[in-house]
Formats: structure tokens, C-alpha cells, sequence
């Protein structure tokens, strides 16, 4: 289909320079700066009314002079009513997008005083994301009647309402069909009403709450059955007064069409909200005047009909950067996301959870690759229910997600909806709970341990769960201290009094991964390097196949002020024959090597010839005396003296466990099962450290070779990759 552009330069009504800076509009022989927003705006207005409104281009004039007082000013666009242009009918006032909604209200009072003073009858005020309509009175009351578009060419009233089903009709020329949008444009819609409201006192959170709101309001009223020519509910109809109203009474019909509005809204969200129960548990709280105000944003586009992936990026930028720059909140940018979800081996019937979905990032490129999948065997148009329901039932039976914090997980539910379902299965509570509690609390059952074929997360780094507010940190392997296995003080288990929130997460996905399963994490580089967890990096191997390692660069996280280096680790769950023969034969390495050295009785004999050394003083007084003992145990150089030969002895016992350390790790490597592990090491990821995208995105290069890998393990080929790697 032809752009406006394009239509209008192939009739003559506008031409361009070579470098598309300078806009020519022909039949008046003016040329403006097209590099203007206002006039990327103004264009689009001009060439509506010509294309779509049905008004000659020679009734039509641009940047027309007003006489204001002393003052010369112009008005954008004057239609006339015929083309002699003797008399205003039409004023347009073009603003450029992003304008805030102040200005669109002071843009308002703007176009009514150019009305006032040339005579026109109606003025439009349009932002290209924004359209107000209104008729200009000629008698008492003298206050401008919002209507829900100007006329078309011929008409003289406006019509009750602009957006129907089918569009225009022979009966109405006026009537319009909701429009598809771009996803830039789409964005700005969503921002301009989060904006408009967070400037007027509410919260980002509460802001972004009743967008999402109005969101599912406007999807529902697209879903619902109706013929054509129907209207649509959710848009603003014309006010209607009668002849000779009195201002009391126009104020109490202009009260009432803001009553009709917020009812139509409220119905539409009631009984939404009926259909499907679990995406809101409260009431609209908008004002009926800022309702009007935000459902014009939103009126004459289609999200039903709007590209899926456009309109879920859109959704996505725009609640990500609502969270990111006012809740503390961050997602995992989509670069990694991609990259994780296309190298595994994800299906239409693979069970998917997050476990700490965010707004579904994950969910959503999964969804995406079962969809493409879709395309693979059916075609779109001749088999169309078997494609929808391929995907759809994915959606709808195996995605899952979960996350702790509501508004967050309200989001991901709204943007599951904008992709076409899937959001009954995201919930929102502790990720670190037991199923049972899952089904107790919403019904839902899917949530079961040992049953899901992928995990895609990125789990809250450095939040700290302790003991004593969360009892089931005491559940979790990795909330007990277990014994190092070259202790001889203290071999007893003992609880941890708490745990990072990234590790109880890895053995979480472990509990809900079928064997077999794999899980893919993001996680911070301490897990991997940090000697304090050399126990977490012990369980892992004992309970995953370690498939791959890729590293992400310094600031892959500063965008979204998370500045923790991270990784991604790949794991594949093993079976519990495998885990306890890793264990047993880790066991059996440990014993054998303690018993060959001799450790426990080595360590002994250190200890008691310490004891026996700072009992007689011997090295520093050696006396008998226990009178003349006590009395240099006092003294400052005895302590050190002590302390001394204590950190001796600590360092010779430390010196054994090393040795016997070193054996372990080698015996470990020839004696437990030995297989490849894929690495990569990433410095560019296609964004800076400000989230600008750049061009070098070495994860596109990686993506191929690790797909391929876990392919191979697949279908048990990855001895491949020995040889390979040697």
C-alpha cells in the first residue's frame, strides 16, 4: 500500500529537494523545512484531508496568515469552504510528536483563537500521535464542542462517533477502521500517557499500572464480536447540545459524556477482567477527564492488527525504561535474551519456565522461535488454524513464568496479551517456593518440580535471603553449610543463616528441570571464580553437565545500572543415577587420598607438637614454674609469640591440604566423567555502556557454533568437540 508520501508526489500536490530536507507544496509554491518535526506532522494532515477527507487541494492552504491584534501570525493548515477560499472552514494545528499533554491543551486554545479570528467552524488539533476535534459555536453558549471528527467533504455535522468496524461507509464517508502503527510510534503513544500521568502526581509504578490498564480495555474492545458498522467502544463520541442550551445545562451534558465514557471503559475493563482473572485485582482510578484525555492516544489504533513484534518491542522499550529509570528495576537486554533462547533446542511442546521473568523478555523471544517454527510448516495464509494453533498452544499450555514483584509481573502478563496470549501461566510471588504453594495460591498446577524441559532466567543478583525472615532457606541444599572434606574439627552440616539469591535460584531451577533439562542462567562471575564458593561450584558439578560458558563484557549490564560482570551458564540437569555415582566416586577420590597421605594422623601429630610447644614455652621461655608461666602469658611478646607459632602451624597444615587439593582436582579430572564445555568470551554485544546500539555483536558469531554444539550433545556426537578443542 502507498504512503501518503508517495501518493502525493505522484499526483503533484508535493515535491522534494535531492536531500529530502525542503518540502514544496505545489499549488501554493511554498516550500518549507521538512527536517521540522512540526512539519513532518503538518504533511501528513495536509495530505489526509486530501486522501482521506475528500477536499480539493485548492481549498487547502498552508501556514495561512491570521491577524492577531497587532500581531501577524499563521495558522498550519485553513481548509475553506470551496475553492475560491472565501471563507475558513477548517483550522489545523500541527504540533510536533512528544509534545507533552499540557502543550497538546495549550495547542487546544491556540487553534479556538486562530478560529476565532479567521471565522472557521471546526479546528483539529493533531500532535500525529494525538487527534482533538472540535466544533466552534455560533451562538450562546460560546464554548467549543468536542466532536469525534471534523467533517468529510460534504458533510456538514459531525458524526457521533469516527472509529467502526469495516471502516467508512457509503452512508459515512467519515467513518474510519482502526489503524495498524510502527513500533516507534507506538512507543511515544505509550510514553506520552505514562508521562502525562507521572507529571500530574502518580507514581512511575501507579503510572505504568493504569496504561496497562487501558492496554487490556483497548484489546478486549478489539476482541469483542461485533457486525460491521458497529463502533468500537473505546474512543470519545461527539457531545451533543441541543439549540438554544444554557451554559448550566451544557456543562451537565459535557459531565454526562465523560460519565458515558469512563462507564463504556469501565464495562469494557469489568468485563474483561471476568474473562480473564488473573491480570488485575483492583478498580481504574483515572479521573473521567484525564480517561478521555489518555483513551484519545489510543482510539484509532489497532493492537490486535499491529505487527506482534513491533508492538511487543514497543511495550517492551517502553515499560523497560519505566522500570529501569524510576523503579530500580532492570531487564536483560535483548541481545542475550536472543542469543540464549536460540541456541537451545526450544519446541512447540518444550515445557519453558523464568523463574524470574521481569516483564517476559525470555517468555517472549521463546513464543517468537515456536512462531517462526510455525511458519516452517504451515503456511500463514492457506493453513492458518493449524499455525495459530501450533504456537498458540505453546502459549498457552507451556510457557510459565514467574516474578516476585506484581506491577512487574502485570507487565509481563500485558505483554504476553499483546503477543497473543500465553499470560495465564505467568504469576506473581516468591520464585523460590515449593509448587504446592504455587497451586494453593492461583489454581495453577503447572508449576511442578522435575517437569520442565528449559529454564531461561536472569535471577535478582545480590539480594541476600536470610534464615530468620525466610524459613525455607533451610529447605535448600545451598542453604546449608555442608563439611570440607579435609575438615577434622567440625564435620557437622549446619544451616546457613542466609544465602544470595542467584544461588538458591540455581538449585531452584535444578528442582523444576526434568533430568535431562537444560538451564540457561545469568549469573554474576563471583559463582564461577570466587574461592568462598567453591562448595556452590562443587554441587553444580555434581548435579549439571556444565555445557557452556560465555562471558559477557564489563558493562553488558551498566545500561540498566547493573554494574555486576556477568556470565551465562548453560547447564543440562543429570540424572540421579549420574549425580550419585559423581558423588560416590568424589567420595571415594577423597578417602583414598586422605588414607595415601596419611592426612588425619599428619594433621594430628602438627597439632599436638603446637600444643606441646606454647604448653612449655618451649622456643620462647622454657620453664616450669606455673606461677612464673602465667605471669609471661600476660605479656604482650609472649601473645605474639603465640600467634606465631600458631600461624607456623596453620600454614604447615594448610601446605598438607594443598597438596592433597591439588591431587583431588587432578584426580577429579581423570577419574570423573570427562567431557567438553563450550567458552566464549564476548567484549562487544552490539550496545555500549549507555545502551546505544553499536554494530560489533560478537554473540551473532557465537550463537551458530553453540547451537551446534548443544545439538551435538544432543544427539551424542559432542565427542567431536574433544578433538576439537585439543
Amino acid at each position: 500500500m502507498k504512503t501518503l508520501i508517495q501518493q502525493g508526489i505522484e499526483k503533484g500536490i508535493i515535491s522534494f529537494d535531492e536531500e529530502q530536507k525542503n518540502i514544496t507544496y505545489i499549488h501554493q509554491k511554498k516550500t518549507r523545512n521538512y527536517t521540522k518535526p512540526e512539519e513532518l506532522v503538518q504533511v501528513d494532515a495536509f495530505l489526509k484531508l486530501i486522501f482521506e477527507y475528500g477536499y480539493e487541494t485548492q481549498q487547502i492552504k498552508v501556514n495561512e496568515s491570521v491577524k492577531m491584534g497587532v500581531d501577524n501570525k499563521q495558522a498550519d493548515i485553513v481548509i475553506y469552504d470551496n475553492e475560491k477560499c472565501e471563507q475558513p472552514y477548517i483550522i489545523v494545528e500541527c504540533k510536533r510528536n512528544g509534545i507533552t499533554e499540557n502543550e497538546f491543551q495549550e495547542a487546544i486554545k491556540q487553534a479556538n483563537s486562530y478560529a476565532a479570528a479567521l471565522g472557521g467552524k471546526f479546528i483539529w488539533i493533531t500532535s500525529g500521535i494525538k487527534d482533538d476535534y472540535y466544533e466552534i459555536p455560533t451562538e450562546r453558549p460560546l464554548a467549543i464542542r468536542q466532536i469525534a471528527n471534523i467533517p468529510f467533504k460534504g458533510q456538514t455535522e459531525a458524526a457521533d462517533y469516527a472509529y467502526v468496524k469495516g471502516g467508512k461507509t457509503p452512508e459515512n464517508p467519515s467513518f474510519k477502521e482502526l489503524e495498524k502503527v510502527e513500533e516507534g510510534e507506538l512507543v511515544k503513544r505509550f510514553k506520552t500517557i505514562h508521562d502525562s500521568l507521572y507529571a500530574e502526581g502518580y507514581t512511575p509504578e501507579s503510572a505504568l499500572d493504569e496504561v496497562n490498564k487501558l492496554i487490556f480495555c483497548k484489546i478486549f474492545d478489539e476482541k469483542k464480536p461485533r457486525k460491521k458498522g458497529e463502533p468500537y467502544l473505546f474512543q470519545t463520541f461527539t457531545v451533543k447540545y441541543p439549540k438554544g442550551v444554557s451554559d448550566e445545562e451544557r456543562k451537565r451534558i459535557d459531565e454526562k459524556s465523560l460519565d458515558d465514557l469512563a462507564k463504556r471503559i469501565q464495562d469494557l475493563y469489568n468485563e474483561g477482567r471476568n474473562f480473564d482473572k488473573n491480570i488485575f485485582d483492583d478498580t481504574i482510578t483515572l479521573p473521567k477527564e484525564k480517561l478521555r484525555t489518555l483513551v484519545k492516544y489510543l482510539e484509532g489504533i489497532s493492537l490486535s492488527e499491529t505487527d506482534l513484534d513491533s508492538k511487543g518491542k514497543a511495550f517492551e522499550t517502553f515499560a523497560s525504561d519505566t522500570f529501569r529509570g524510576h523503579m530500580g528495576a532492570f531487564f536483560t537486554p535483548r541481545n542475550i535474551v536472543k542469543m540464549i533462547v536460540e541456541a537451545l533446542p526450544i519446541k512447540n511442546t518444550s515445557r519453558v519456565l523464568d523463574t524470574s521473568c521481569g516483564s517476559g523478555g525470555f517468555l517472549l523471544y521463546a513464543l517468537d522461535k515456536v512462531r517462526r517454527q510455525a511458519d516452517e510448516y504451515f503456511d500463514v495464509k492457506t493453513e492458518s488454524v493449524k499455525h495459530h494453533q501450533f504456537w498458540h498452544s505453546f502459549a498457552e499450555k507451556n510457557l510459565f513464568g514467574i516474578e516476585l514483584g506484581n506491577k512487574i509481573a502485570r507487565t509481563a502478563k500485558m505483554n504476553m496479551i499483546l503477543h497473543d496470549d500465553g499470560h495465564t501461566n505467568v504469576i506473581s510471588t516468591d520464585g523460590l517456593l515449593k509448587p504446592e504453594i504455587y497451586k494453593e495460591r492461583f489454581g495453577n498446577d503447572g508449576f511442578r518440580f522435575d517437569s520442565f524441559d528449559f529454564i531461561v532466567t536472569n535471577p535478582p543478583f545480590g539480594s541476600i535471603i536470610k534464615l530468620v525472615e525466610k524459613a525455607y532457606l533451610k529447605e535448600f541444599s545451598f542453604g546449608v553449610k555442608p563439611a570440607d572434606w579435609l575438615d577434622m574439627k567440625n564435620t557437622a552440616v549446619k544451616n546457613r543463616d542466609s544465602q544470595s539469591t542467584e544461588i538458591l535460584f540455581i538449585e531452584q531451577c535444578y528442582n523444576f528441570l526434568k533430568e535431562g533439562g537444560y538451564a540457561a542462567i545469568v549469573l554474576p562471575d563471583g559463582i564461577l571464580t570466587n574461592s568462598s564458593l567453591q562448595d556452590i561450584r562443587d554441587e553444580i558439578e555434581e548435579r549439571y553437565r556444565i555445557v557452556a560458558v560465555v562471558s559477557l563484557p564489563n558493562d553488558a549490564f551498566k545500561a540498566t545500572k547493573a554494574g555486576v560482570k556477568s556470565s551465562v551458564l548453560f547447564l543440562k540437569k543429570h540424572t540421579k543415577t549420574q549425580t550419585e555415582a559423581i558423588r560416590s566416586q568424589k567420595r571415594k577420590i577423597e578417602t583414598e587420598i586422605k588414607s595415601k597421605h596419611r592426612y588425619e594422623s599428619s594433621v594430628q601429630k602438627l597439632e599436638k607438637e603446637k600444643a606441646e610447644i606454647l604448653k612449655n614455652h618451649r622456643g620462647f621461655i622454657n620453664t616450669t614454674n606455673e606461677t612464673e608461666k602465667k605471669e609471661i602469658e600476660k605479656k604482650d611478646a609472649f601473645k605474639e609469640w603465640k600467634n606465631s607459632v600458631s600461624s607456623e602451624y596453620s600454614d604447615k597444615i594448610s601446605s598438607i591440604k594443598e597438596i592433597l587439593q591439588d591431587e583431588y582436582r587432578i584426580s577429579k579430572q581423570t577419574q570423573l566423567p570427562n567431557y567438553p564445555i563450550f567458552m566464549a568470551i564476548t567484549e562487544q554485544i552490539g550496545y555500549d555502556a549507555t545502551g546505544k546500539t553499536i554494530t560489533i555483536n560478537e554473540l551473532v558469531d557465537i550463537l551458530p557454533e553453540l547451537s551446534r554444539f548443544i545439538d551435538a550433545i544432543e544427539n551424542g556426537s559432542d565427542s567431536f568437540f574433544v578433538l576439537a578443542l585439543q
